[in-house]
């Protein structure tokens, strides 16, 4: 018999879900062009999402323009950032390449000369170094929803590909799956400025039952493949994961555009 799941662990969710709506960071752009920068990232954004002034301390994730080596001004702006335990990227404008103090090498952005700014490529690098926490500021500029749910489905179905295949008792993964489902699906919800209450709850059930069925196919055939069982039912979480994640998202993007 399949484990429940425990419906205090779903409101836990929905109580994290409203945290992170309440989360007005913005993401800070500073140094050489910043204002340039600021503007594309903030192009159809809410006010104040983006900035190039403030504290640093205050920013959900700082993106620090490069014209060249790093300066003691670079310099000091990031070590702050590592400080305040602030994500930060770095964006480096010139041709040559430099080593990048506080930042690793797969956060540092080159520009290609006389193309500008590689927005998405941007957009899409703050969304793997910020990882679920990106979803509120998601919310507020468009150019990152699609990188931030990417980032998010791509994530919660490694993670439920490798808990299918690890987890051999029958229906002892169906709790920890589903929960990641549901969390999945609230996460991308924050991502478009959705808000989820218990009464649209049911909703939110509706788009996760879709996995019911991978996971029944999974136990048939796990009887017909004992020994190859484990790879194809952590290939059957992922999949069915991935399918959730992908139409809630179409399901969140109808709601908004339909409220515009």
């Amino acid at each position: 018999m399949a484990a429940k799941l425990n419906p205090a662990a779903v409101w836990g969710l929905l109580r994290e879900l409203r945290a992170v709506m309440e989360d007005d960071k913005p993401l800070l752009v500073t140094g050489a062009l910043a204002g340039s920068l600021e503007k594309e990232l903030g192009r159809g954004g809410s006010p104040n999402a983006v900035s190039s002034r403030g504290r640093i301390e205050d920013a959900a994730v700082l993106v620090r323009v490069l014209a060249g080596k790093p300066s003691d001004e670079d310099e000091a702006a990031l070590r702050a950032a590592n400080r305040a335990r602030v994500p930060v990227l770095a964006v480096q404008t010139a041709a040559e390449s430099f080593d990048v103090p506080y930042v690793l090498a797969t956060d540092v952005i080159a520009c290609r000369p006389g193309r500008g700014f590689p927005v998405e490529e941007i957009a899409r690098a703050i969304a793997a170094r910020m990882g679920e926490t990106a979803t509120s500021l998601a919310a507020r500029l468009p150019v990152l929803r699609d990188p931030v749910c990417d980032a998010l489905i791509d994530s919660f179905s490694r993670k439920n590909g490798i808990l299918g295949a690890a987890i051999f008792i029958p229906g002892a993964d169906f709790p920890v799956l589903t929960l990641n489902q549901v969390r999945l699906v609230l996460r991308l919800a924050s991502a478009y400025g959705i808000e989820i209450d218990q009464q649209r709850l049911p909703e939110i059930v509706g788009t996760v039952a879709a996995g019911f069925g991978l996971r029944a196919v999974a136990r048939q055939v796990l009887g017909a493949i004992p020994v190859a069982g484990w790879a194809l039912k952590g290939g059957i979480a992922y999949a069915g994961t991935r399918a959730i994640g992908e139409g809630a998202r179409r399901y969140f993007a109808t709601q908004v555009e339909a409220s515009t």
